[in-house]
C-alpha cells in the first residue's frame, strides 16, 4: 500500500511545515521530505509527502495537482519506487591507466 506522493515544481521557499499544513487538509500526513543539494544545501524544488491512507493520498492528488502554491503550479502524483540502476560508482576496474593490452592497442600489433 503506497501512500507516498511526489510533489514537483515546489517553491524553494517551501518548508516541511508548509507542506504538512497544505496536505493535512486532506488527511493525516505521516512524513514530509524535501531533498536538498549536497553542495549548496538548498532545496531541489521537489518533495515527498506520505499520507496515512491511500484515500487521503488520492484526495490530496485530486485536489492539489495543478493548483498554485507559493506562486507555482504544483505537480502532485503517486511516488514511484526508485528504479535500481545497478550502482552508482565510476570505478571500472582498470585503475585509471587508460591503456589496454598490447601496448595500448585493442588488437595485437607488433
Amino acid at each position: 500500500m503506497n501512500t507516498k506522493m511526489y510533489v514537483g515544481n515546489l517553491s524553494f521557499n517551501a518548508t516541511e511545515q508548509d507542506l504538512s499544513d497544505l496536505f493535512g487538509t486532506h488527511g493525516e500526513v505521516t512524513e514530509v521530505f524535501i531533498p536538498t543539494d549536497r553542495e549548496s544545501g538548498r532545496p531541489r524544488g521537489f518533495a515527498f509527502v506520505t499520507m496515512e491512507s491511500t484515500d487521503s493520498m488520492n484526495d490530496a492528488i485530486s485536489a492539489l495537482n495543478g493548483n498554485e502554491f507559493q506562486g507555482r503550479a504544483l505537480v502532485v502524483n503517486e511516488a514511484k519506487p526508485q528504479a535500481n540502476t545497478g550502482g552508482g560508482g565510476g570505478y571500472r576496474g582498470n585503475g585509471g591507466s587508460g591503456r589496454r593490452d598490447n601496448n595500448g592497442y585493442g588488437r595485437n600489433r607488433r
